[in-house]
């Protein structure tokens, strides 16, 4: 199956004025769906680069407020999860028993992505989230800190294989007919073409990871860069080292009490996917919880990619990340 054809973008008329003029001086193009426009070095469907723009004019960092940052399909469930484990893991040492937020809804639902929720409004009701406030989004660091100058808040970026986070991206764009996105479904060739040119959502991929890569580096101490791989391979490991970073380490107490491991429990796919509210449940854009539980393995594009897509991908990271000291 090749590519569908471009439909009229179902959002173009929530869009503003001022957004407007900006789209007709952008770079535009299609990806395998939809119409896209380039902001900032990151392509954008149109509503999204709406709340974009209106979380650039108008969030107010708190010192305590925690981001978690990532390209689409590449463990930001996860990630959300374990950190929502671990802030209310802090939250909790008083002994209160009430039911854990994990129980209740989903990992997205608690940690909302500020460009495609809170920010398609442009002044959203932050006045019933408690410290430290958490948030997610898929752009690229350079834009996500327009507003953050001079801001302590913290951001975590997961990073996948690329191969991995494509073949996941298309089994979720084919999950729910529902998602006005996703209607029908895709192929994975019209997603690996636009994933290997960078016209995509939220690409180029590498110019996403780059940003976060970089930004690790010169500031180590407000960026942590972490890898889903080595989540995967060293759980205890890196999840002592989030926490680290998140500012509520382990004690050696907890440690010896197995408070790790419960974590980890917790925050697994199984247990995850288990749980009512990702069985039944559904997000704001009508995309089913369970779309978020597929096999979360490493190494699963070996089932759907043929050997020419592995070598032209391989070709592509070992180009656009050569010199960076990042290696998959």
């Amino acid at each position: 199956m090749g590519k569908k054809e471009l439909r009229p973008y179902s959002g173009e008329d929530k869009l503003s004025e001022e957004t407007k003029t900006l789209i007709s001086s952008l770079p535009l193009d299609k990806d395998f769906v939809e119409k896209v426009c380039y902001y900032q070095g990151c392509w954008y469907y149109y509503n999204t680069l709406q709340g974009v723009i209106n979380y650039q004019k108008n969030f107010k960092p708190q010192d305590t407020d925690i981001i978690l940052a990532s390209f689409p399909k590449s463990g930001s469930t996860w990630l959300k999860a374990l950190t929502i484990a671990l802030v209310e893991r802090s939250k909790k040492k008083d002994g209160s028993c009430d039911q854990h937020p994990l129980e209740s809804d989903n990992p997205h639902g608690l940690v909302p992505f500020l460009e495609m929720n809170l920010y398609l409004q442009s002044s959203p009701d932050f006045t019933n989230l408690s410290s430290p406030r958490l948030f997610s989004t898929h752009v690229p660091l350079h834009t996500l800190q327009v507003p953050l100058k001079d801001s302590s808040c913290k951001t975590v970026y997961i990073c996948r294989n690329l191969k991995d986070a494509l073949v996941s991206y298309w089994h979720f764009k084919c999950a729910n007919p529902e998602n006005p996105e996703a209607e029908g479904s895709v192929s994975l060739e019209s997603i690996f073409d636009a994933f290997c040119s960078g016209v995509h959502y939220f690409g180029p991929f590498w110019e996403n990871v780059l940003s976060y890569w970089r930004g690790s580096l010169e500031d180590p101490e407000h960026v942590l860069f972490m890898k889903y791989e080595d989540l995967k391979a060293e759980p205890h490991a890196q999840i002592k080292r989030l926490a680290e970073f998140l500012g509520c380490p382990f004690s050696e107490e907890e440690q010896d009490s197995g408070d790790v491991d419960k974590i980890l429990e917790l925050c697994s796919l199984g247990n995850l996917s288990s749980l009512e509210i990702n069985k039944t449940g559904k997000t704001y854009t009508k995309m089913h919880h369970s779309s978020f539980f597929r096999k979360g393995e490493v190494g699963d594009w070996k089932n759907h990619l043929t050997p020419e897509m592995e070598k032209k991908i391989d070709d592509i990271v070992e180009e656009k990340f050569k010199d960076s000291g990042l290696k998959f």
